[in-house]
């Protein structure tokens, strides 16, 4: 599991985007409990603290201590810096487990062992996580370009994946099928310069040049902008929802027998 995003874990709090109601309304028509819930590289702590209001308690593990630092505190969310693929937890304590935008880091089938070691019979595993935004043609113009062109080596590989909104990972549980779910927001320019700058690839190319890349194309944003205060941004979420059954162990055996399937990014 990656650690990619400590350098900017106030940025992450401040400007990463939250996630929809309709998607918390679903995760909950899909659980029969709701007295443990794990979030799964909980990054600033924005899913852990919806999840707290419906559940009785919730686990919250990352492996960065800066965003721990920086997660949202309530009285029933229980913050531990800890690996995806390896905890301290009992087994068949969960009956949720969400992996918000972070699916992609992890060791899949080391992971899956530990979402099935904890989680309950019938519990449900939420994977889920958003695109690129789309704003008008001018804007997306500029993004795009910044997106494949001036920062598009500096994508860690794994990062196919959420290109490939998660359909190519492997997913060996009974799986749901989900609703088309997007997020709406109205956002200043400065909203999204600070989205930008929480992008991997963006530290990745500062770290290599000490030089921001989003001065190349700031003129150009700023032109989109105008005299607007704010523009609309959707952001499409994407998501593979599944229980757990008996027949899923089979499922994770032969997830693990295929060679490298943990390297395959």
């Amino acid at each position: 599991m990656k650690d990619n995003f400590s350098k900017q874990s106030q940025l992450y709090a401040r400007f990463r985007p939250t996630y929809p109601s309709e998607l918390y309304d679903f995760l909950l028509s899909a659980v029969s409990e709701r007295t443990a819930a794990w979030d799964c590289g909980t990054g600033n702590g924005q899913v852990a603290v919806e999840l707290s209001k419906y559940f009785d308690n919730v686990f919250a593990t990352d492996i960065s201590e800066d965003q721990i630092k920086n997660a949202v505190a309530r009285d029933n969310i229980f913050y531990t810096i800890q690996r995806a693929e390896h905890t301290s937890f009992e087994n068949n304590t969960f009956d949720l487990i969400t992996v918000a935008q972070a699916i992609h880091w992890f060791e899949f089938s080391k992971f899956y062992h530990e979402v099935d070691r904890t989680l309950k019979p019938k519990g449900v595993i939420a994977l889920f996580g958003y695109s690129l935004m789309n704003m008008d043609q001018r804007t997306d113009k500029v993004i795009h370009h910044f997106y494949e062109d001036i920062i598009g080596s500096y994508w860690d590989n794994e990062r196919r994946y959420v290109d490939e909104h998660y359909q190519t990972i492997p997913f060996p549980f009974k799986e749901i099928t989900s609703s088309t779910i997007t997020a709406h927001y109205d956002w200043t320019l400065e909203q999204l310069l600070g989205y930008l700058r929480t992008w991997s690839a963006v530290q990745h190319y500062v770290d290599q040049h000490n030089d921001d890349p989003i001065s190349k194309i700031i003129n150009d944003l700023q032109n989109c902008w105008g005299e607007s205060k704010t523009k609309p941004v959707t952001f499409p979420i994407f998501m593979r929802i599944g229980v757990k059954t008996t027949a899923d162990a089979v499922k994770l055996s032969a997830t693990s027998a295929i060679t490298g399937i943990d390297n395959v990014h």
